[in-house]
C-alpha cells in the first residue's frame, strides 16, 4: 500500500531533485524513494558491521583485504 508523505526541502536541494528528475526522466518520488532505500540499507550495513566487528577482529580480520582473503 502506498502512502503520500509530505517533506520540505531547502531550495537548492529541490532544484537539484527537479533537474535530476528532468535529466534522468524519473519522478521526484522515484528519486526520494531510491535515496531512502539507500539510506536505510547503509544504516543496516553499519549496524551489522558494528555487531560483527568484535568477532572479526578476534579472528584477525581487520581490513577489506582480510575479508576478501577469507571469502575467496
Amino acid at each position: 500500500m502506498r502512502r503520500a508523505v509530505t517533506i520540505s526541502l531547502p531550495g537548492d536541494l529541490t532544484r537539484l531533485v527537479d533537474r535530476t528528475s528532468r535529466t534522468e526522466g524519473v519522478t521526484r518520488s522515484d528519486i526520494v524513494r531510491e535515496a531512502l532505500r539507500r539510506y536505510f540499507a547503509q544504516r543496516e550495513f553499519q549496524r551489522l558491521r558494528r555487531k560483527l566487528m568484535p568477532e572479526a577482529e578476534s579472528r584477525g580480520i581487520l581490513t577489506d583485504e582480510d575479508v576478501f582473503r577469507h571469502v575467496s
